[in-house]
């Protein structure tokens, strides 16, 4: 159950259970603080000084804040209130002004078509409903060109019985939603919304398949 706590479990949940467990979320170090930070530095290759740039479950704030000297302006969302409280509090605490935290679901947001320099999505995509709406989406966000870059929990690939546990606990409000698929299954996700992979990279079979898809041109 490890790689379902690495960077969070988190979005388009009843937001009872993610702000039940906010605060304790917020005290847990990162699972794996190597990988998190090479998938910072990756990330920041990519970004830009001028960028406009979303993150949605963005949980208590932390990589947006890690983000934001590089970019403009972020937008970052997540479906807790407590969650987001926890993030304001950190960016006022660090100065972090040009991150505007917001409670939202990516379901519920509203972004013109071909506004957005890059979009980012840590553990999340394995909690919604329907992923591959959500990708849809953030494709028509993008401006072309530019990227989409997730970490996700691909659960099919190493815990295929978790399709009969995560509905269990989830009855019993003991875990979310989790939808179980494999990486193939999410690169084809990606690809079928008009993404070309440009980086991808698992530390562990077990571990979150972090991947950067940059809109065609």
């Amino acid at each position: 159950m490890t790689l379902l706590n690495e960077e969070g479990m988190r979005m388009h949940q009843p937001n009872r259970f993610w702000d039940r467990i906010a605060e304790r979320y917020a005290k847990k170090p990162v699972a794996d603080e190597a990988a998190y930070q090479k998938k910072l530095q990756v990330t920041r290759d990519y970004l830009r000084p001028d960028m406009e740039v979303l993150e949605f479950g963005c949980g208590t704030g932390s990589t947006a804040i890690a983000h934001a000297p590089y970019v403009k302006h972020i937008r970052a969302t997540d479906i807790s209130s407590k969650m987001i409280e926890i993030a304001q509090r950190k960016a006022d605490a660090g100065h972090a002004k040009n991150v505007t935290f917001e409670q939202s679901a990516v379901d519920e947001l509203n972004v013109p078509d071909e506004t957005l320099d890059a979009v980012l999505a840590h553990s999340v995509l394995h909690l919604l409903e329907n992923k591959e709406d959500a990708i849809a989406k953030v494709h028509r966000m993008l401006k072309p060109g530019r990227v989409f870059v997730s970490s996700t929990a691909c659960i099919g690939d190493f815990m295929k019985f978790f399709r009969v546990i995560g509905p269990i606990g989830k009855f019993f409000g003991l875990l979310p939603l989790v939808k179980v698929f494999e990486k193939k299954e999410l690169e084809n996700s990606l690809i079928d919304a008009g993404f070309e992979i440009d980086y991808q990279w698992q530390p562990g079979k077990s571990k979150a398949v972090f991947i950067v898809a940059k809109k065609a041109v």
